[in-house]
């Protein structure tokens, strides 16, 4: 299946959201985050607890716990004006113990840029 020159443009512009969305979390950059987020942002954190972007930017605030995130066999499914991320995750958890997990984003194209919608996290 031949991919167009706009598909490739967003699949570019996902995978750059995709690293600014991890380099966030570990860096608690909650200033990138209100940039990236919709209004109607909704988290899934590891715990099961659901948040909304208010809580999700409190929860970026705090302190920092982990080191050495990186995201690893990102794939992105291009659905028209909605994409799915879906990757892997490692980090250095408090002490140095290792650490895993995945998770799926979901974004979506709004005015003619892409915003984070959805946000679901799990650790291993």
């Amino acid at each position: 299946m031949a991919e167009t020159t706009a598909s490739r443009s967003d699949l570019d512009a996902l995978l750059d959201l995709n690293r600014d969305y991890i380099e966030a979390v570990q860096h608690g950059d909650v200033r990138r985050f209100d940039e990236i987020l919709a209004d109607d942002f909704m988290c899934s954190n590891p715990d099961g607890s659901l948040i909304d972007r208010k809580a999700f930017l409190e929860q970026t605030a705090k302190p920092v716990t982990i080191s050495g995130l990186e995201a690893h066999d990102v794939v992105v499914r291009l659905l028209g004006d909605v994409a799915i991320v879906h990757g892997r995750t490692t980090y250095a958890g408090p002490g140095g113990t290792a650490g895993a997990g995945r998770y799926t984003d979901v974004w979506a194209r709004r005015d003619g840029r892409w915003l984070a919608v959805s946000a679901h996290v799990t650790r291993g």
